[in-house]
């Protein structure tokens, strides 16, 4: 079980609420289909994402990108028991949409880069590790139906 400080459970609660859902979440699912391409594979019922511009114009991809970080709300939700909460997501990643685990990664480096961008100097190193640290044990419960 991961320890939260109050300092950690204030900056993660501070920093979803000021979340702008649609921007972000379509930003950092469009740059993780661009930099990774081969997570393409998983969206070839989004319709046409053969380039860059395709992606970050696809409102299949934009509606998906809110989804994901609307799914992170659960996380902030539950912080005592992440894994818990992610336990039928994973199972579905795993057994019926077999995506790769490393792709959560990825994602939540781009959802990372993003917010950061968009924070500016806001999003100071304290803010970054405890983002980092949130999202690091969202991807080990997302990844625990694959070991």
């Amino acid at each position: 079980m991961v320890e939260w400080s109050d300092k950690e459970r204030s900056i993660i609660t501070s920093l979803f609420s000021t979340l702008d859902y649609e921007d972000v979440g379509s930003k950092a699912l469009s740059r993780c289909l661009i930099v990774y391409p081969w997570t393409q594979r998983y969206f070839s019922s989004f319709g046409n994402i053969s380039n860059a511009e395709a992606i970050k114009s696809n409102p299949n991809i934009a509606t998906h990108g809110v989804k994901i970080l609307h799914g992170l709300d659960r996380a902030v939700k539950n912080m005592n028991n992440i894994k818990q909460a992610y336990a039928e997501l994973s199972v579905l990643h795993s057994e019926k949409l077999h995506v790769d685990p490393d792709n959560f990664t990825l994602l939540s480096d781009c959802v990372t880069m993003v917010i950061g961008a968009k924070m500016g100097s806001n999003f100071t190193i304290e803010i970054q590790a405890t983002f980092q640290k949130f999202l690091a044990v969202v991807v080990s419960a997302l990844r625990r139906q694959y070991q």
